[in-house]
């Protein structure tokens, strides 16, 4: 059992040293918020792109696609989704609160705490399968976003609103880089060695680089105690996973599999939510709240998670 413990630690405990040293830095005026706000930006537009591609287009997906996988990825966060809806009707009586509430329960932070997660728990060879869940559920978060957004503030959908979040995962860096690493590699087309050398550079850039900038943005201040803020948390680090683990489970997920399904059910609210339910009008002071609360309280969660999949010898 110390061992399973010791392993589970293993996982989170230098994620969280790096997404503290953020928060340590930000505050010894080491980061700024116009460098986190930058680095943020440069990760999900060139470094974290270059990663997917670069792991990408070497392999061999023809004996490596998980559809089990994807397929209750996608009809588990659908699941999930409806449920949430369910509970913010019943429960959240401010229509401002309940699209933010049922966003920042289901949508995770799988292109940088997810993905680390994964990487610290099986290594380089979880990328391809993590790659390709993030690209199926990542789409799916920002339909299912902007459902329940403009469901809540009551209002007709806005067909050039709905236009923009197309666009956006249309030209979205992580689905264009996975989209070209996939093809390629099925393709059969040989990378020139300097192109994948270069990429890899910006690769090793990415993890550090995303979780300092990570720590940095986020703001204590802004907790505003609420029962959407517990509501919002506690679906986010408990029931989301749990339904989506306990799911994954009963189909047959075992190993790698169910380990990468649930670190990345089990990351944080994304960062993109805050924006996204400032631009729908909904009430995102309590949507920062939720990312600052879920960035700190996922390292306590998923170490357990971890630990009890373990322990049960399912990963």
């Amino acid at each position: 059992m110390l061992t399973d413990l010791s392993f589970a630690i293993h996982i989170t405990a230098p994620i969280f040293c790096i997404l503290g040293l953020g928060i340590y830095f930000k505050r010894r005026g080491l980061i700024t918020d116009e460098f986190a706000k930058t680095g943020s930006e440069l990760v999900f537009k060139v470094t974290l792109p270059c990663l997917l591609f670069v792991n990408l287009v070497e392999t061999d997906f023809r004996h490596l696609v998980d559809t089990q996988l994807f397929l209750y990825a996608v009809v588990a966060t659908l699941a999930v989704y409806f449920l949430l809806e369910r509970l913010a009707s019943s429960r959240i009586a401010d229509h401002r609160d309940r699209g933010v509430f049922v966003q920042g329960a289901f949508r995770s932070n799988m292109g940088i705490i997810g993905l680390a997660y994964c990487l610290s728990a099986f290594g380089e060879k979880v990328l391809p399968v993590a790659s390709i869940y993030l690209a199926f559920v990542t789409t799916l978060y920002n339909v299912l976003a902007v459902m329940t957004l403009t469901r809540h503030q009551g209002q007709e959908t806005n067909g050039k609103r709905v236009q923009v979040i197309i666009n956006g995962i249309v030209k979205n860096p992580l689905i264009l880089a996975i989209a070209a690493g996939v093809g390629i590699s099925l393709s059969g087309i040989a990378v020139p060695r300097i192109i994948l050398n270069t990429g890899s550079y910006f690769a090793q850039m990415t993890l550090p680089l995303a979780l300092l900038c990570a720590g940095a943005a986020i703001r204590l201040r802004e907790f505003q105690t609420s029962p959407p803020l517990y509501w919002g948390t506690a679906g986010k680090l408990l029931l989301v996973p749990l339904l989506i683990t306990v799911g994954g489970i009963a189909i047959g997920l075992r190993g790698e599999s169910l380990g990468v399904l649930f670190l990345m059910a089990s990351a944080p609210t994304a960062a993109a939510s805050y924006p996204m339910a400032q631009a729908f009008g909904a009430n995102h002071y309590l949507a920062a709240a939720i990312i600052a609360a879920t960035s700190l309280g996922s390292i306590v969660s998923s170490t357990l998670g971890i630990f009890l999949l373990r322990v049960c010898n399912l990963i």
